[in-house]
This record gives structure tokens, sequence and C-alpha cells, in this order.
């Protein structure tokens, strides 16, 4: 059975920084390119940061240069790291598999609970 348990988000003021983790059980996790998507109030999902089994990164131009995805394979666990945090990117933020180079997931596996990020002073 396919889990994937997002964790680390809050309420943090612009310019701040947060660090989300997503770990996930019932994948072979080291082959399957990772994906951090967010989801704003009132808008669909979008997809901001992916990582590769290789290790590329790909990176929405709205977070390029601020947020930072990296992968620990042992701990079957990917991790985004964002810094000058925007009121703009307060959104739900999940994890899926997805495909190198910024690509969604064509088969996305059953979504976790997300973890909610504000960005507000």
């Amino acid at each position: 059975q396919v889990q994937l348990v997002e964790s680390g988000g809050g309420l943090v003021q612009p310019g701040g920084s947060l660090r989300l983790s997503c770990a996930a059980s019932g994948i072979i996790f080291s082959i399957n390119t990772m994906g951090w998507y967010r989801q704003p109030p009132g808008k669909q999902r979008e997809l901001v940061a992916t990582i590769s089994s290789g290790g590329r990164v790909d990176y929405a131009d709205s977070v390029k240069g601020r947020f930072t995805i990296s992968r620990d394979n042992a701990k079957k666990t990917v991790y985004l790291q964002m810094n000058s945090l925007k009121p703009e990117d307060t959104a739900v933020y999940y994890c899926n598999t997805a495909q190198a180079g910024l690509g969604r997931s064509i088969s996305p596996r059953p979504w976790g609970q997300g973890t909610q990020v504000t960005v507000s002073s």
C-alpha cells in the first residue's frame, strides 16, 4: 500500500524559511522521479520542483533560486527547502511521483494529506 506523508509546514513571515519532508512507503522510491506540488487556495494543483532518480533537479520559474529539492533514498524521503518565502507561496504542499524535467506524473500515487504553508505577516 502506497503512502506519502508530508510534514514541516507552518506559518512563517515573508522572507522566512521552512523545510518540508515527505516520507514514502510502498513504492520503490529510488527509481522514481519525485516532485513537490502545491495547491494555493482556490487554484489548481501545480508542480513546483522535481528530482530524478539520478539527481537531476528542475524548478518552476516562480520558485527558482529560492527552493531546493533533495532526496534521501535510504530514508525514502524527499525534502523541499524553501527560503525567501513570499505570500504567494501560501498553499498546501504535496509530494508525489513525477517525470524528470518538471513533468507531472502520468500515474500519480494516492495523494497524502499535504502540509499547509502559510506566509503572512
